[in-house]
């Protein structure tokens, strides 16, 4: 474990190893608190040298906005090696604007460093996971499924996969964001084979022949012909094994809309394939879910509404120093009460 980073000597001693290939931070790292800004380094050197390192103070998060509480295993993560004391709402439970989600007791000095780091992380977990409670909720009962990884930095995407789920998507494609959250990952194929080999029924045929019996038989049905025609052509192909067809028409064709939905619905109706269900994916809002559902869509591949959620600002304030309340001016000084609070460490 590298020396948790206390002074402006560190900062300056502080070492970018020669050859290094990803710019993301190591865990080590940002428990040792390189990834902290540099004023609480300051902060720290100047209470030590002015014999206030063991001053106890009890600190309060809330948000700006409502939203879904994600990231909080991480936040404890950080507080492993000190003696802090956590309150917090669970994960996965609503908040609402300027509501205090966390409380933290303890020495400044042992928990002070982590204050940029404890506020990005569930500002950006939390934004993630609102944002596919947001998804699911317009879906109801349908599948939602988090196609967000492709849109941000692979560091930062089982981070943002694993919230998506928190939050209350059904399943991830990222690999390590569903391990993460103790599901498997969900995907069939993408375009990149069927232009390879040619033929929609080529590759669907190929999939159920090689891919284990477990896996769901979806095949997108978008890449060379018609829509409707290329479903009927695959579903004629599969018959009964078919589960579902995926339709992630490119904007360039007018994308997915209420009434190719619907007509797919009644094609495969007519041909006895009422058992085949309509997955949608590409460029999917809240508002454009419900529609899309109401026309007949059974699952939905939600990426960008979920990847480019804005955070959720949070706020970390002092409200006690050595047991009495204070606080910032325009700020009530004193622990605010919020009985949803649980005792975490």
């Amino acid at each position: 474990m590298k020396e948790k980073i206390m002074t402006l000597a560190q900062v300056e001693a502080l070492q970018i190893e020669q050859g290094r290939k990803m710019f993301s931070a190591q865990h080590e790292e940002i428990v040792q608190g390189a990834t902290t800004d540099v004023y609480f380094v300051k902060t720290q050197e100047i209470l030590a040298k002015c014999g206030l390192k063991d001053t106890v103070v009890t600190a309060e998060v809330f948000a700006r906005r409502d939203g879904i509480l994600a990231g909080l295993p991480e936040v404890l993560a950080l507080f492993e090696n000190c003696e802090v004391k956590v309150w917090s709402l669970q994960e996965g439970q609503s908040f609402k604007a300027k509501e205090v989600i966390m409380r933290i007791q303890g020495k400044y000095t042992d928990f002070g460093i982590y204050e940029t780091a404890l506020l990005g992380i569930m500002a950006s977990s939390s934004g993630w996971a609102t944002a596919a409670r947001e998804a699911k909720e317009a879906a109801g009962d349908k599948l939602v499924l988090c196609f967000g990884a492709r849109h941000v930095h692979p560091a930062v995407a089982p981070v943002m996969e694993r919230a998506a789920i928190i939050g209350g998507a059904d399943g991830a494609s990222c690999i390590l964001g569903a391990k993460l959250a103790g599901r498997e990952p969900s995907g069939t194929v993408p375009h990149a084979i069927f232009l390879i080999m040619g033929d929609s029924v080529k590759v669907a045929k190929a999939y159920h022949e090689f891919m284990p019996s477990g896996e769901p038989r979806t095949v997108l049905v978008d890449t060379f012909k018609d829509e409707a025609e290329e479903t009927l052509r695959v579903a004629e192909a599969l018959g009964s094994d078919l589960q579902g067809i995926r339709l992630d028409t490119p904007s360039e064709r007018g994308g997915v809309n209420t009434e190719l939905i619907k007509e797919i619905r009644a094609r495969l109706d007519q041909k006895s394939f009422s058992h085949v269900k309509i997955f949608v994916s590409g460029g999917l809002s809240p508002e454009r879910i419900k529609l899309l559902k109401e026309a007949g869509a059974d699952a939905f591949g939600v990426g960008s509404h979920i990847s480019a959620a804005s955070p959720i600002d949070m706020t970390m304030d002092i409200k006690e120093v050595a047991g009495q309340p204070i606080a910032k001016r325009g700020r009530i000084p004193g622990i605010t009460p919020n009985e949803r609070l649980v005792k975490m460490t």
